[in-house]
């Protein structure tokens, strides 16, 4: 065989190797429903975040995110299995397949719809800036140079980055929206940006952060259950939103937890 038969058939492979590369990438997550369904179990990776996936006082796992993904797994024919995560590595644990979706609260953006695919918006959620109750605020500006606490990875910590004055606080990201109320009602940080959701089940009278205050409301923004890019779970997941929305049952979810749904 001479020298230009084999640079042919080195090029051959080459393009071989690149073709089926591609369509490799072009399959990811399509067969993600067949797969879950062989295997019985939906993993749904979740976080403790009230009023979507929490315990309750008598210690059961409950949430407006929980109840909906057990009805959605009966619908698919599955069993859900609820995993706790790090929210700060969600998708690494999505793409390695220790879960099979995101459950929790998850905001809606471009970045986030360009690695991962996401179902409509179901939930109508904002980030709001939180307080000890007689805090002095005339707005964001008011927070320039003081410390501001939203959990890693989260929505409210980029409302912080991309506010021009919350991005000069002194900012400290947090594990959990909770350890950001924590640390504001120790007095260790002077405000918390974390989901309007969790602020109006969290705080307020009858609570454990009963003298923290919502003082203002700020990016509005929608929640979405997130797979795998490509994922063909995803639409079904969609169908099954649809028949809820239309026989109330998504309504009566919402008003149990005190959530607005998305229009």
């Amino acid at each position: 065989m001479n020298k230009l038969n084999i640079k042919k058939i080195m090029a051959l492979f080459v393009s071989l190797t690149l073709i089926f590369a591609l369509a490799a990438c072009g399959l990811k997550g399509k067969g993600d429903l067949s797969y879950v369904k062989n295997k019985g179990t939906l993993i749904i990776g979740y976080t403790n975040y009230a009023p979507m996936n929490y315990y309750d006082e008598d210690g059961n796992f409950t949430g407006f995110d929980t109840e909906l993904a057990i009805l959605v797994c009966e619908k698919l024919g599955v069993q859900p299995e609820f995993v706790e995560i790090n929210w700060d590595t969600k998708e690494v644990e999505l793409n390695a397949k220790s879960i099979d979706c995101i459950w929790n609260g998850l905001t809606i953006d471009d970045e986030r719809k360009a690695t991962m695919e996401i179902t409509k918006p179901y939930v109508k959620n904002a980030q709001v800036v939180l307080m000890k109750e007689g805090a002095s605020y005339t707005g964001t500006e008011s927070l320039i140079g003081k410390t501001v606490v939203a959990e890693q990875g989260s929505a409210g910590e980029k409302t912080i980055l991309e506010d021009a004055n919350l991005s000069q606080a002194n900012y400290v990201p947090k594990i959990l929206q909770t350890d950001c109320l924590m640390e504001l009602k120790a007095g260790t940080v002077d405000a918390a940006v974390l989901d309007l959701t969790l602020a109006k089940t969290m705080t307020g009278e009858g609570t454990s952060y009963q003298d923290i205050v919502i003082v203002d409301e700020l990016a509005e923004e929608y929640y979405g259950v997130a797979f795998r890019k490509g994922s063909d779970i995803c639409e079904e997941v969609n169908k099954i939103f649809d028949e809820f929305l239309a026989d109330g049952i998504m309504e009566a979810l919402a008003e149990k937890y005190g959530l607005e749904l998305a229009e």
